[in-house]
This record gives C-alpha cells, sequence and structure tokens, in this order.
C-alpha cells in the first residue's frame, strides 16, 4: 500500500516537472517588438540589433515604445505628416496599438528631424522636452554619426520620463554629480560640527575680563560725508528667441501629439 502511494506521488511530482518543462520556455520568451525602421539604411545590421535591444529594455522600463523611424522618400510629405500616418498605419504603442509611444523621425531627403510623443510619451515629451531632446541629438546627427544619435534619443527619452511632467529635466537638482557633489559637502559639514563639538563648549568671551562700572566710551566720531546716487538706462531686450520647434498636432488617425522638429 505504501509502495503504490509512492509510486502515485512520484508520477503525480513528474506530471508536474513536464508542464514545467513546457510551459517555462513560452513563459521565458520576452515580449518585444521591433523599435528600429530604418528604411534609410543608415545603420549597419548590428547597430540596429543593438539599438533594438537598449530601446526593448528601456521602453519596458517606462512602458511607453521608443521609436526610431528613418527614410529617404517622405513621398512627398511632411516630415510630421509622414511620422502620423506611420504611426496611425502601424499603430504603434506599449500598452496598446496606437498607444504610449515616442518617436524620433528622420527624413534625410530634406535633412529634418523631428521628435514627437503620443499619449504617455506626450505627457512626459512635451514640447519643451522634446525640444531639449532634438537640440541635444542634432550635433550627431549633422556629423553623420547616427548611431550615435539615436541612442541619445533613446536614453534622453528614457531619463526625461523619469521626471515628473512640468519640471525642466535639465535641472541642475537631477545631475547625479551635483547630488554626489551636495551629499560630500553634506557629510563634510557634519564631521567638521561634531569635530568642533567634542572639544566643549568655550564659556570665556569678551566681556569676562571688562569691568563695565569702570569702562566707558571716551570719544565717538561719526562724519556725514556725502551721498553719491547714479542711474543706469535699462538696456532694452531686442532678442526674439527661439520658438518650440514646431510644437506637436493631431494625426489623421485623430491621435495627438507633442513634437519639435528641425534641420541638421
Amino acid at each position: 500500500m505504501k509502495n503504490k502511494l509512492h509510486k502515485r506521488n512520484f508520477s503525480i511530482m513528474m506530471l508536474f516537472v513536464f508542464i514545467i518543462l513546457i510551459i517555462h520556455p513560452v513563459m521565458a520568451i520576452e515580449e518585444t517588438s521591433q523599435k528600429v525602421y530604418d528604411f534609410a539604411g543608415l545603420l549597419t545590421a548590428e547597430e540596429v540589433a543593438s539599438l533594438e535591444s537598449i530601446s526593448n529594455k528601456y521602453s519596458q522600463k517606462r512602458q511607453v515604445d521608443i521609436i526610431i523611424l528613418t527614410t529617404k522618400d517622405t513621398q512627398g510629405k511632411d516630415v510630421v505628416q509622414y511620422m502620423e500616418d506611420f504611426y496611425d498605419e502601424k499603430g504603434l504603442g506599449y500598452d496598446k496599438p496606437h498607444g504610449n509611444t515616442a518617436i524620433l523621425t528622420i527624413d534625410l531627403e530634406h535633412r529634418e528631424v523631428y521628435v514627437a510623443g503620443f499619449y504617455k510619451g506626450e505627457e512626459y515629451l512635451d514640447n519643451s522636452r522634446c525640444d531639449l531632446i532634438r537640440e541635444k541629438i542634432t550635433p550627431d546627427l549633422s556629423g553623420g554619426d547616427y548611431y550615435e544619435a539615436f541612442q541619445a534619443f533613446i536614453k534622453l527619452s528614457y531619463q526625461y520620463m523619469g521626471v515628473k511632467p512640468g519640471v525642466n529635466p535639465e535641472n541642475i537638482l537631477f545631475k547625479l554629480w551635483f547630488q554626489v557633489l551636495a551629499a560630500i559637502i553634506v557629510a563634510g559639514f557634519s564631521v567638521i560640527a561634531m569635530a568642533y563639538n567634542s572639544g566643549g563648549r568655550i564659556t570665556t568671551r569678551g566681556s569676562t575680563y571688562m569691568d563695565s562700572n569702570n569702562s566707558r566710551i571716551t570719544n565717538r566720531i561719526d562724519n556725514y560725508v556725502r551721498t553719491v546716487t547714479t542711474k543706469q538706462k535699462k538696456p532694452s531686450n531686442n532678442s526674439n528667441g527661439s520658438g518650440g520647434g514646431g510644437g506637436g498636432g493631431v494625426s489623421s488617425g485623430g491621435h495627438s501629439h507633442s513634437g519639435s522638429r528641425g534641420s541638421f
């Protein structure tokens, strides 16, 4: 009876092991989707594979698809319309078709660049943040260093989406070097304060050896000379400043997006 019970338990255990071996590979398959659409042929196969890996990693952390789109032919469309139509037709989005997306579009034909965000991407990458990203990657684009520019776009998008909307992500308070420096300064002051207090309090003051009954002021001089007031004309501000780089828009499919465009 005991042997039959052991055999039955062993059979049940082996059945569970068998099921796990079948199911586990399926569960282990990481859900990924294409992130790089290099129709302009700006990247090598190795660079595409590397960017796909980086983008999938950061897209999952922010739950926003980070897409790179390049073309040599916009089919007569403006770079913004080309990007919008591509988004509509492909149904891009991390959470659902036409969902959270950050997309960099390169129009090599007209040498234009457009950075945009949809849904959560639009919320966290507003027009001003899109401007910042575009301005940072433009020097690499102008120099033909496309891989470096695309990698920077992915990492900057990830970084900025980790900062609360409405806050300047380039604020010095968010810089790692500043945080480390501040921590060192605070620690240094703490050590100095502890060392100072460890020597005991100083109770002797300037009045300790003064006889207030026999001390007095013997002379006081307070000569007024003159007051000088100068006036300076406030310089006028003739600088118009640069715009937001194109702003956002709405695709023909009705999907709103932020954006920033420029040349390279």
